[in-house]
């Protein structure tokens, strides 16, 4: 049998406790990396997202911090590199959803979701990102979404820290060339068992569904995987939703 793709690789993904998070932090153990399941609050999730992993002969870690801050970030990279061994795939998965009336948005609405969703993935990458161009390679993907593309007046906020995300991306694809490859996923509505279907999305969309956390793992896995070729693209991953 051939050796999983990823084998020997070092994964570090931000946010993984739960939902897509944890899906990504599953299917880069799959395909043999050795996992940090990065989460704020979420402990005990985190710990059973583990606890899968290594059920199913993987190698993972929890590891606590808020990504949005500095400290906090060097503090998660260097408990990574200790128990894991160097990041080669950074995942920039963390992050906030929720809507907002654009004339109740108050300045610390707007802050939160610009540190937790925007700052943090610079920081994971400025963190990391010096050892991948140091040691001649490295993968960095970032969860975009489709409100950082379409214009979501309900979502002043949440849209305007994801094309901030997008642009982030395709400068750091510069920046850290031609070493590192930089690529975002930008998902359509993601939902999970047990959730009410949207069904307004669903009627919208090409494919008529929602995706699942496994979708957006799967085009994880593919930027993490696939050709050395590809930097600075947004994989949309939407089911067609935006073609309409």
């Amino acid at each position: 049998m051939s050796e999983p793709l990823l084998s020997g690789k070092v994964a570090l993904v931000t946010g993984a406790a739960r939902r897509i998070g944890r899906e990504i932090a599953l299917a880069l153990a799959e395909a043999g990396a050795r996992v940090a399941v990065n989460y704020n609050s979420s402990e005990s999730d985190a710990r059973e997202t583990v606890g899968e992993i290594e059920r199913r002969g993987g190698r993972a870690v929890a590891l606590q911090a808020d990504v949005s801050s500095a400290g906090e970030v060097q503090r998660l990279v260097g408990a990574t590199e200790e128990k894991l061994g160097p990041v080669d795939i950074l995942v920039n998965n963390a992050g906030i959803f929720a809507p907002g009336e654009w004339d109740k948005i108050n300045e610390a609405d707007w802050d939160l979701f610009m540190n937790v969703n925007l700052k943090s993935q610079f920081l994971c990458a400025q963190a990391v990102g010096r050892g991948m161009k140091r040691r001649g390679r490295g993968k960095i993907v970032n969860l975009a979404s489709l409100g950082g593309l379409e214009a979501w007046p309900g979502y002043i906020p949440y849209c305007v820290s994801k094309a901030g995300v997008i642009h982030l991306t395709r400068l750091l694809a510069r920046a850290l060339a031609p070493e590192v490859q930089v690529n975002a996923v930008a998902p359509g509505t993601i939902q999970f068992p047990g959730e009410e279907p949207d069904r307004r999305y669903i009627e919208r969309s090409p494919l008529k569904k929602t995706g699942a956390g496994r979708d957006i793992a799967g085009a994880v896995v593919f930027f993490c995987t696939g050709s050395d070729f590809v930097t600075g693209q947004i994989l949309v991953v939407d089911g067609g939703y935006s073609l309409t």
